[in-house]
Parts: C-alpha cells; structure tokens; sequence
C-alpha cells in the first residue's frame, strides 16, 4: 500500500515543480508544503517512541510484580531495568497502582470478550455461564501472582478506582444482556430483575478471585469453586 501511494504521488509533486517553473505556482508552497510533512513525520516518531516506552513500563513491571511480588517490587526497581529517570516513569504513570490498572483495563476488555462470545452463541443460559466463567477462572489460575497484585492495588475496583467503572459497567450490561435471554427463555425465574441477578453473579465470581489470589480461599482450585458457585447461582435462579 505505502508503495502504491507513492508511485501515485510522484506525478503529482513533477506537475507542481512543473507549474512552479512556469510561475503558476510559487516555490514557497513547496518549501511549505515538505515542512508540514516533515513536522508530521517527526510528531508521528516522537509519538511511537512514547507509546513504546509505555508499553516497556508496563512489560517490565509486569515482570517484576511476577518476580518479586506487587509489595516488593519500587519504581526504583523498574526504572533501574529500562534504564529511565524516575521523572520519565511519572510522565507515564504517576504510580505502580497506575500501571496495574492499564492490567486492569485489560482483563475488564478480556471478560467483555468472554460475554460477547457468549451472547453469539446458540447455548443454554447454564453452558454460557459455566463456560464463560469457568474459562476467566483458569486465565486467572494461571497467572496468579499477578492476580494478587492487581487484586491488593485495587486496580479492577470500582470504588477504589473510580477509571474502572466505565469498563465494569460495559461488562455488567453485556452480563445482563445474557440473563434477560435466559429469562426470555424461560431458563430463569422471571421473578428477580435482571439488574439484581447480574450484580449477584459479579459479586460472587469477584469476591472468589479476590479471596483466592491473596490465599483466604483454601487449598482448592479457583475454576472448581468457580464452578460450584455457578451452579449454586442457576439452581437459585431457576424457574
């Protein structure tokens, strides 16, 4: 594509010059015209180049966090690796926390991929809930001390980090969205709002992974207890 553009703009830069020698034109246009692109050139650079050492800030403290643990892991640690001043780490993100929550922008965009799956599919309300939630307890699973970090920053919260809503909310919707079928369906009882039975399920699952990334949950696997909990939502929610 880039070089079909160019070869497209060739004739078109010759016409100008052209033109210009014949004094339609004024050379100054010209001169005008590559500084602009040049200044966008160099914007659309400075640009990239900012957007990939934020993508390093994140990389590497997502590292660490895995490493050492949220708790043992400074900024001083993180600017040390990528070879950065502390300021250059503010200008980016004005805290550890703040990283944590671009994680957490990113699994509320992973569950909103989960529902959305879900509502283009053909199965019971039961095999979308078990196969939704179950499928998010095993990604936690496998990246726990992750989970610990993000879950003591409050970095999904709602309350704690108010950012977070909109993202919660949009997930919350799509969650719904898939209760009021099973009603439609007659696969749940019509005799709770939809509102309430959505915010019911949300809580259970948020309060088992919080529970379980910081150890207060047992010995037992997140996806089995997960699993449990569906079920003990659907048998309540049954008409």
């Amino acid at each position: 594509m880039r070089r079909r553009n160019a070869a497209v703009g060739v004739p078109s830069v010759l016409k100008d010059r052209s033109a210009s020698h014949r004094g339609n034109i004024p050379m100054e246009r010209h001169t005008s015209g590559a500084s602009r692109i040049s200044e966008r050139n160099t914007i659309g650079l400075r640009e990239r180049k900012k957007a990939r050492l934020r993508q390093q800030i994140i990389d590497t403290s997502i590292r660490l966090f895995r490493k050492r643990g949220y708790e043992n892991t400074r900024i001083e640690d993180i600017v040390q690796i990528l070879e950065i001043s502390q300021p250059t780490f503010f200008r980016y993100f004005p805290s550890k926390d703040a990283v944590l929550r671009e994680v957490g922008r990113r699994g509320y965009a992973c569950i909103q991929e989960h529902l959305e799956t879900e509502l283009s599919s053909e199965a019971t309300t039961a095999e979308r809930l078990h196969r939704m939630y179950e499928s998010m307890a095993r990604e936690v699973e496998s990246d726990r001390t992750l989970w610990r970090a993000v879950v003591l920053s409050g970095a999904m919260d709602p309350v704690r980090s108010p950012e977070m809503r909109r993202p919660e909310e949009n997930a919350v919707h799509l969650l719904r969205d898939i209760l009021a079928e099973g009603q439609k369906r007659k696969e749940l009882s019509r005799a709770f709002a939809v509102a309430h039975l959505a915010e019911f399920m949300e809580g259970l699952y948020t309060t088992m992974v919080r529970r379980w990334a910081v150890g207060l949950s047992g010995p037992e696997k997140l996806s089995d207890r997960v699993r449990s909990a569906v079920e003990f939502f659907l048998e309540g929610a049954r008409p």
